[in-house]
């Protein structure tokens, strides 16, 4: 990477991660708090207010993205980061748990994911895209573990009201970072492999094996979230725990998580065993919901059921972005991810207002069905999934002065051995290749391209 690559894609992956350290501290300790709120022992409109973020994030995180295309992306993203802030001023100051909704909505108003992501293309050349792309992945599952241990202690320290105010503060940071580390891209221009396109929204939605995936998104993030809206309250009532304590349980299952999800994602990709893994971490996830559902009779059984979950949670957590990339459409590659991620933000929604919904009514043990049942779906319907080539995509960029033919280069490219899908997109100045992980012919390619720009 070149210095200025470098510094875009470590100033936007903590740009990612203090954005996403907002929604993440409040995970472990907002059911618990938001019951002190007026209205907060409605179980129902608590949920709603834990889940209402991922509703608007939902709604506006595609039309954020293709808005940055038409006004550019710093401006779409100011705009929402000082959303976010408004509706984590408006939540710290809420005394009802109407009001907490209303910021919640708000702060899910933010939605610069996409942006953030079109940003990191204009910045990066097509060779270190994916190393980018992987510190923003990483700079958000640091941030999610971090939340998880921290959250308990600083949420007894400074309140609910003062981690939304810790939240303000530091997005008021990131626009400070936006303005004074991240550059301005001389050249802004339409990405497929990063953004979605409505021209190819359709053929996306109606892939099979992509909604195979996206229901698995929205299954795996559904139940996340019922499970955060009911478990911090089992871990004080059944486990006997302070809500300060609850580190103590989280630390380890996390740790454990991580550590079983290497290895498994080495078997996964190293030895072209993705779906095999894939199917047993969604078993491994409904064994852990059902004997959250049967039997959690103490703290050590809480402990067992969510090390399970844990360890079931960052192998699929890691290896269904990975999937969508090796079975999505080369040219939509964006499109696919950006219909992923809405699946995802719905998820929050729906999963956390029907947890609440069931426990207000019924207690925890629906919403442990609940999740059961959500996972059983998706054991099902991933038996159908072909399992993917052991593949990889590669970019190219083609000469700015190049007019020659897409459509020849392209079956040129194709013909190369390992390649097995091949698209110019002369609009992006971009030759997008998905070939074989090993055995690929590169020098072929590069040769091809390098001559069909000189001839022209």
């Amino acid at each position: 990477m070149t210095p200025l690559e470098l510094r875009a894609s470590l100033g936007l992956a903590g740009l990612y991660a203090l954005r996403m350290l907002g929604m993440f501290l409040i995970l472990p300790v907002f059911a618990v708090y938001a019951t002190h709120l007026s209205g907060g022992e409605n179980h129902a409109l608590v949920g709603l207010a834990f889940g209402a973020y991922g509703l608007t994030q939902a709604i506006l995180q595609l039309p954020f993205g293709m808005w940055s295309d038409r006004v550019g992306r710093k401006k779409v993203i100011y705009f929402g980061l000082v959303m976010f802030a408004i509706g984590s001023l408006v939540c710290a100051s809420a005394t009802s748990i109407e009001w907490m909704i209303a910021g919640r909505a708000l702060q899910g108003a933010g939605a610069i994911s996409a942006a953030i992501t079109a940003l990191l293309a204009d910045l990066t050349r097509e060779e270190n895209r994916t190393k980018a792309m992987a510190m923003i992945g990483g700079s958000i599952a640091t941030t999610f573990a971090i939340s998880l241990v921290a959250a308990p202690a600083l949420a007894e320290w400074i309140g609910l009201p003062g981690i939304f105010l810790l939240t303000a503060g530091l997005t008021i940071a990131a626009i400070i970072g936006v303005w004074k580390i991240i550059p301005t891209p001389t050249i802004s221009r339409f990405h497929s492999d990063a953004e979605a396109s409505t021209s190819r929204l359709p053929a996306v939605l109606k892939h099979p094996q992509l909604r195979r995936l996206n229901y698995g998104v929205f299954a795996l993030h559904a139940a996340q979230m019922a499970m955060f809206t009911v478990m911090p309250l089992l871990l004080a009532s059944t486990g006997h725990i302070p809500v300060d304590g609850h580190w103590k349980v989280y630390l380890p299952v996390v740790l454990i998580g991580f550590v079983f999800m290497v290895p498994a994602v080495i078997v996964a990709e190293k030895r072209n065993k993705l779906k095999r893994v894939f199917l047993l971490a969604i078993a491994l996830m409904l064994v852990a919901q059902t004997g959250m559902a049967l039997y959690m009779p103490n703290l050590l059984m809480i402990c067992f059921w969510l090390g399970l979950y844990f360890i079931a949670f960052n192998i699929l957590e890691a290896t269904q972005p990975s999937l969508i990339s090796k079975i999505a459409p080369t040219d939509a590659k964006g499109t696919a991810m950006g219909v992923y991620n809405t699946c995802q933000s719905l998820a929050m929604f729906v999963g956390s207002a029907a947890a609440g919904w069931l426990y207000q009514h019924s207690g925890a043990t629906p919403v442990f069905w609940l999740c059961a049942g959500l996972m059983a779906i998706w054991l099902i319907v991933t038996f159908g999934l072909v399992p993917p080539l052991p593949v990889k995509t590669r970019m190219f960029h083609i000469g700015e002065d190049w007019t020659g033919n897409p459509a020849e280069l392209s079956q040129n490219l194709a013909k190369i051995t390992g390649v097995k899908e091949a698209v110019v997109l002369i609009e992006e100045r971009v030759a997008l290749l998905k070939v074989l992980q090993s055995g690929w012919d590169e020098a072929s390619a590069l040769v091809l391209i390098e001559q069909t720009t000189v001839n022209a």
